[in-house]
This record gives C-alpha cells, sequence and structure tokens, in this order.
C-alpha cells in the first residue's frame, strides 16, 4: 500500500499528543512501560478487583492511573470535560456507560437501560458526541441470554428464524423475562433514532452473541430505513463473521435497510480458547494474527465496496487497516468525511492513530468509557490484559510516547 503518497502518517507525534501535558505523557509513559510485564499486569488483574471488593483503600491509585488513562470519569458531568478537550483537536466522542450488568434483578436492568437515555439524551446536546454504546449485558441476565444461544445453535435456519423459534419455546416466566430485555432495548434505540445519535451495540462472548445479533438485526430492519442509527459489532477474530457480515448485507438488501457495523478484531481471545478447551469444541477463534488480519481487512473492503448500503466504523488499532481504509477513500475520490465512514480507538491509546486522522480531515472519534469506579473495573482490567497480550501494542505505545517527550525536551 502506497502509505507515502497519502495526507495522512501515524508517525507525527506532535499532532498525537498535542492534548498532553508534559505530566500527563511521562504518567502515561509509566502506565505502559507496567502493562509490558505480563506478570505484574496479571497480578494487579487479580488483585485490583479483589481489593475494592474487600473496601481495601485502592480506589485513588486506580484513580490516578489507569482509570485517569481510559476512562473520561466517574459521571457524564467529568465526561464532559475530556470531550469538550477532544472536540478541540476535531476527535469526536463515543461515549460508553461502562456498566457489565450481572447477574442482578430486573431493578437494576431497568435502572441501566435509564442511564443508556440519559446518555442519548446528553449527547445529543453536545456538537461532538455521534454515538453511544451499549452492552445487552447491561440489561439482561447472562444466563438467560446463554441459554437462548443454545437454543439457536440447535435450531434450524436463518438467525432470525432460529431467533423466533425459540424465542416462543422458552418457559412463560422467561418469555416475559425476554420481552423485558427486548423491550428496554426498543426505548433506547427509539430515543435514539429521535434525537439522531447512532447506538453501537458491543459484541459479547459467542456463547451469547445469536440472540444479540438476532436482536441487532432486528433492530436495523426497524430503525436504519433511510439513515444509519442501529451498528452491529462483528469480531473478525472469529472464524465466522466475513460470511456473517456477508449474509447480514444480504438481509439489508432484500429488507432494504443500511447495515451498520462496527468491525473490530476481538476482546475476549483468551477466554473463549479456555472455554473451547475445557469444553471440548472447536475454537471459534482464528489460528493466528494473520487470518484475523486477512478476514479483518476482507470485511474492511467488503463494506467500503458497498457505501451506498453499509455504514462502517472502522475500530482498530491496527495502523495498516486504518491506511487501508484512507486508501480507499484517497483513491476513490470519496470525502475523508463520508458520512459513512467513521474511524475510532479507545481513549488513551493510539493517539497517533485517531489525531493523525482528525487533522487529515477523517471523521474520528475516541471510544470514551465512563461510569463509577466500581462498575469501570471489569473494563479497566480487559484493557490492562488486551494491552499486555496484543504483540507489540504496548511497546508501539511506550515508544511514540518517548519519542514526543524527547521532542520537547530538544
Amino acid at each position: 500500500m502506497q502509505q507515502n503518497n497519502l495526507p495522512v502518517s501515524f508517525d507525527n507525534t506532535e499532532l498525537a499528543f498535542q492534548y498532553k501535558t508534559d505530566k500527563e505523557l511521562k504518567r502515561a509513559k509509566f502506565l505502559f512501560a507496567v502493562m509490558g510485564r505480563p506478570a505484574l499486569v496479571q497480578l494487579g488483574t487479580r488483585l485490583t478487583p479483589w481489593a475494592i471488593k474487600s473496601g481495601l483503600p485502592v480506589k485513588a491509585l486506580v484513580r490516578n492511573t489507569i482509570f485517569k488513562q481510559f476512562v473520561g470519569g466517574e459521571t457524564l458531568e467529568e465526561t464532559a470535560k475530556v470531550a469538550e478537550k477532544l472536540g478541540r483537536y476535531n476527535v469526536k466522542v463515543i461515549l460508553d456507560y461502562g456498566v457489565e450488568g450481572g447477574e442482578v434483578g430486573d431493578k437494576e436492568y431497568d435502572h441501566a437501560a435509564e442511564e443508556f437515555i440519559r446518555v442519548i439524551d446528553y449527547a445529543a446536546t453536545q456538537p461532538n458526541i455521534p454515538f453511544m454504546s451499549v452492552k445487552v449485558t447491561g440489561f439482561s441476565r447472562f444466563s438467560l441470554l446463554e441459554k437462548i444461544d443454545r437454543l439457536m445453535n440447535e435450531a434450524k435456519g436463518t438467525l432470525i428464524k432460529r431467533y423466533l423459534q425459540v424465542t416462543e419455546q422458552l418457559e412463560p416466566a422467561e418469555k416475559e423475562e425476554w420481552h423485558r430485555v427486548r423491550t428496554r432495548l426498543l426505548r433506547i434505540c427509539e430515543r435514539a433514532a429521535a434525537k439522531n445519535i447512532g447506538v453501537l451495540i458491543d459484541a459479547e462472548e459467542t456463547w451469547i452473541q445469536d440472540p444479540v445479533d438476532a436482536l441487532t438485526v432486528l433492530m436495523s430492519d426497524t430503525f436504519n430505513k433511510s439513515v444509519p442509527v442501529i451498528y452491529n459489532t462483528i469480531q473478525l477474530y472469529r472464524r465466522d463473521r466475513l460470511q456473517f457480515l456477508k449474509d447480514c448485507y444480504d438481509a439489508a438488501a432484500e429488507r432494504n435497510f443500511i447495515l451498520a457495523v462496527k468491525l473490530v478484531r476481538g476482546a475476549y481471545m483468551e477466554k473463549e480458547r479456555t472455554r473451547a478447551a475445557e469444553q471440548g469444541y472447536p475454537s471459534p477463534i482464528q489460528p493466528d494474527k494473520e487470518s484475523t488480519d486477512r478476514d479483518y481487512n476482507a470485511g474492511l473492503l467488503f463494506s467500503l465496496e458497498r457505501l451506498d448500503r453499509i455504514a462502517l466504523v472502522v475500530a482498530s488499532h491496527n495502523e495498516q487497516s486504518n491506511l487501508l481504509a484512507v486508501d480507499f477513500l484517497y483513491k476513490h475520490h470519496l470525502p475523508f468525511n463520508h458520512p459513512h465512514v467513521h474511524f475510532s480507538q479507545l481513549y488513551g491509546m493510539s493517539d497517533n492513530i485517531t489525531f493523525n486522522l482528525a487533522a487529515a480531515g477523517c471523521s474520528v472519534s475516541k471510544y470514551l468509557p465512563f461510569g463509577p469506579i466500581d462498575d469501570v473495573v471489569p473494563y479497566l482490567m480487559r484493557r490492562a490484559q488486551e494491552n499486555t497480550s496484543v504483540k507489540g501494542q504496548t511497546g508501539r505505545e511506550l515508544g511514540l510516547i518517548k519519542k514526543e517527550l524527547q521532542r520537547r525536551s530538544h
């Protein structure tokens, strides 16, 4: 790929870190240096949730280190300051209320749904918050999703046929419970459509993903008739997802709606492989990084070639994939801020990609989680583990930070 012809490069650290003070940059350097030590991360990810649950005084330490790096704040109001700061550099925001649910009750799930609606209402008042993200596990019982998924896997036919067949077969109490889950998501989607805010529905583990996909496709069929509102998240580290993307496109063409997708590599690799090994089924995860990269880039090009029907969020920390997308827009004389193409990286990571894309005129955002420390800890532990397990990611972050600190000192 002809990177040198493109009006964007990911090596410009001055642009990448323009929003950070020397002090903030030094703190980030320390954090990524720690994350480069797997044994330390392993210990930290085990001890931190336990220490917080036990009421040990560790919150201040968490707040001033990993929380500050990867999270917008504990409340929407705190997060607003970060969003405003990013907006000064033409970087938009995807708001993510960092609740992961669990086996709680209807009261808590209703509260979570209300919070998601509050986020939509707030985003609609801001100039640079075009999206928010939701996790279906934030307002649904995990074991119910698991049961529906298992039954769907035993059924025959298309995703939607299997879903409709299975939800009809549920016990009466479960049927009612699932109806409440659907109603929560429907209310979120209705509000988002009314306020013109995109909803990115997060991907989950493979053993609960089918009902999440079915719900998302049904909501897309309802709300994506003229503009993209509901986005499904497709994890290309799964062997079956490139085909799934193509099947979704066919469904969108047949039903005449816009297929809105967020393409990611994936977030549960170790968990997925471990479970497959323990339960004796073939791993759903690609055999190696090359296969994941190949499918991700194939999915990217498939989507970019069909922008009349597909709206796309390129949610990637991989420089090559981001350049591939920019290169496609460039060669096809499409605007970098095409209404159906959006780029996104996690807050606290890959600033060299985000801020250089923004400077080149691309539509780009930071995925910005917020919420009470107790609720956000699972997210933070995943960030720490991913940074350690993604080969070279921590080293790359560290190298860029050091390069910028050196540049500033001259």
